[in-house]
């Protein structure tokens, strides 16, 4: 498998302006052009690392989650990594070798998935000469009475089967490193894949915020009432309710790494 990683570095003064780059108030795309080196943030108590914040809570927009994108240079690390108590968190590695602590020492390739639950002491670090990139997905435990907090989960994309849809024939197939039918779970992280010429075949209009990254191939992706263009390294950022359909044109498969926010009762405050 092959996992698209941003390539830093900034475009040259001759590239036109125009690109793919959008925010509307149901729905962002952020191309792989526009992660460069002057977009990224230093991280407290995190050392010879630098992020790409693709999304933190918002209102009015996606509220459930914040995703970034770290790497982490040779020796690059964090003793302390999550600021805020009851937060917990999926890493998903695209480049390099991770080396998570969480209790045992275990160690993360490219396809490597981690799964942090709340109030869990866990560090990162950078054990190679060579830079390691990893998705770093964080979210709020919304704890129930008489519901058990998650367990860790350390797995790989290359060990988990993918589950086809009904009726597609393979052609779209979803890898689930969490049982959707554990309550305990009050979000997913997924890899959906399509084969070329895989479609959602009609418009999906559900409660569930997404965050979207491209891994592998191109697709067209309805957002709203739009069809974009998308390509590996992009991020695409879906609020609740936004309409949203795909058209994987090949020639390869299409793969993106998924968020949702799922399994709780729906708040009646703001």
């Amino acid at each position: 498998m092959s996992y698209a990683t941003p390539a830093g570095g900034l475009a040259p003064q001759t590239q036109l302006t125009t690109d793919r780059a959008q925010f509307t108030d149901c729905y962002a795309v952020i191309p792989k052009g526009t992660m460069s080196d002057i977009v990224t943030s230093n991280l407290p108590h995190w050392h010879g690392a630098r992020a790409w914040v693709l999304a933190r809570p918002m209102s009015g927009f996606a509220e459930t989650f914040a995703q970034m994108i770290i790497e982490l240079t040779p020796d690059g690390h964090s003793d302390t990594p999550e600021p805020i108590d009851g937060a917990q968190a999926v890493l998903f590695v695209t480049s390099g070798v991770l080396t998570l602590t969480c209790g045992d020492t275990h160690t993360l390739t490219a396809g490597g998935f981690a799964y942090v639950p709340p109030h869990t002491d866990w560090s990162v670090k950078n054990d190679t000469e060579e830079p390691v990139t990893f998705h770093w997905i964080r979210k709020k435990y919304v704890p129930v009475d008489g519901i058990d907090a998650p367990d860790l989960i350390i797995s790989h994309d290359d060990d988990v089967a993918p589950v086809a849809m009904p009726d597609t024939d393979g052609k779209w197939a979803t890898t689930r490193f969490v049982d959707p039918n554990d309550m305990r779970h009050d979000m997913h992280v997924n890899i959906v894949t399509f084969e070329a010429g895989g479609v959602i075949p009609f418009a999906e209009t559900h409660v569930m915020e997404h965050g979207l990254f491209i891994l592998e191939g191109k697709a067209v992706y309805l957002l709203n009432k739009t069809w974009v263009e998308v390509e590996a390294g992009d991020f695409l950022w879906l609020r609740s309710f936004c309409p949203q359909a795909c058209y994987a044109g090949g020639p390869g498969k299409f793969r993106y790494l998924l968020y949702k926010d799922v399994n709780r009762h729906a708040e009646l405050s703001l």
